[in-house]
């Protein structure tokens, strides 16, 4: 049985070579309909490249019949030995913007030819520094970047031959090749995902990007976040707000300025800037409100109802600072204040959520009880 490996040195030169000649758009050799899957891990972005074939009638002859076990002859070079193509006509092509680990072992950046050693109970996941070859007929082993060895699992029927994600989180995925009856996952894990995207970050900032101040923020914010970097994250911030060129002094720049300062243990700092920032004129009442909630957060309850009361000066009964104002006093235990701030606030509230919600705090406060929610 000619099988997917297995084609004559007289058929390649008289069809499938050149019907795939690069200049020229042929439709593809045996039907076998190009593909491509693209995931993100991160700011990793990962792409596997295939040509698919179709079971077609051949239900129960793949696995160890059309596409044989352990490394074969293809009847090209001399009776040396190759691995399966992972798919038909020309290699398939594994790609990776950044290093990753493929089951936990290193493989930089770059493209690779993606062959596989078909195994009953293992499998060899082969990564070649060759990614530009037909299939595996020009495969050589001293081109390999890497080998994982992974176990094949049941699944259920595939007629086109398929690559997917199957499983996805922020650090790693499993990618799987799927056809007929069977599954060949292999992990890929990116061990330093804040790592890449600070140095994504560093590099975009000398770009468009690092004549926005907004940029600047919300590199700085994402530092805060992932705890990285934070003496990049200040100077980040302080760009975006001092940069002779750039900078803007204004609720957002300030508090992202404090945000920093309050995750390096400088609170005395951060309270500073943060007073800056909640007195400025472009705070809103939104603005005011969401730190006083931050501060509620922080048990700095007392702080918190000082703030809510600062945005009823500056914003009178602008939505939400009745709501601020009702959680501020309630905190601090005086929930019969808290209660007639909490019945105002119902009465403007923007939605029905929202109003029912208050009603219920205005409720239970009236009573002399905290509302939890």
């Amino acid at each position: 049985m000619r099988t997917l490996l297995q084609f004559s040195v007289a058929l390649s030169l008289s069809g499938s070579l050149f019907a795939q000649y690069p200049a020229l758009t042929l439709p593809p050799d045996g039907n076998n309909q190009k593909a491509s899957v693209t995931q993100f891990i991160g700011p990793v972005k990962v792409t596997i490249d295939y040509a698919s074939p179709a079971v077609r009638d051949r239900r129960g002859q793949i696995w160890g019949k059309l596409v044989p076990y352990g490394m074969t002859d293809l009847g090209f070079r001399g009776g040396k030995l190759s691995p399966w193509r992972g798919g038909a006509n020309e290699n398939t092509v594994f790609t990776i913007s950044d290093p990753v680990e493929i089951e936990g072992q290193a493989l930089p950046a770059g493209q690779y030819g993606l062959h596989l050693i078909p195994g009953q109970d293992e499998w060899t996941v082969i990564f070649s520094n060759n990614a530009t070859a037909w299939g595996s007929f020009f495969y050589d082993d001293s081109q390999d970047a890497l080998r994982v060895k992974v176990k094949p699992a049941k699944h259920a029927y595939r007629e086109w031959l398929t690559y997917e994600f199957t499983t996805r989180r922020p650090a790693e995925a499993t990618a799987e090749l799927q056809w007929e009856e069977l599954a060949v996952p292999f992990n890929i894990k990116v061990d330093n995902v804040n790592e890449i995207y600070v140095g994504k970050l560093r590099h975009e900032l000398t770009g468009a990007a690092g004549f926005n101040p907004h940029a600047y923020d919300q590199a700085a914010q994402f530092c805060v976040k992932a705890g990285v970097h934070l003496e990049d994250a200040l100077s980040w911030a302080e760009l975006a707000i001092g940069s002779p060129v750039l900078g803007q002094t204004n609720f957002d720049t300030l508090s992202t300025k404090a945000l920093v300062l309050t995750k390096m243990g400088r609170d005395a700092e951060a309270q500073t800037i943060m007073q800056a920032a909640v007195h400025h004129p472009s705070a809103t009442s939104l603005d005011i409100h969401q730190y006083g909630r931050q501060l509620l957060a922080a048990k700095k309850n007392q702080e918190a109802l000082e703030i809510f009361k600062l945005n009823a000066q500056r914003n009178g009964d602008a939505w939400p600072v009745n709501v601020g104002l009702a959680r501020g006093y309630m905190a601090v235990g005086d929930y019969q204040k808290a209660a007639e701030y909490a019945q105002k606030a119902a009465a403007q509230a923007p939605d029905p959520v929202n109003k029912k919600n208050l009603e219920s705090m205005a409720q239970t406060l009236a009573t002399g009880k905290p509302y939890d929610n």
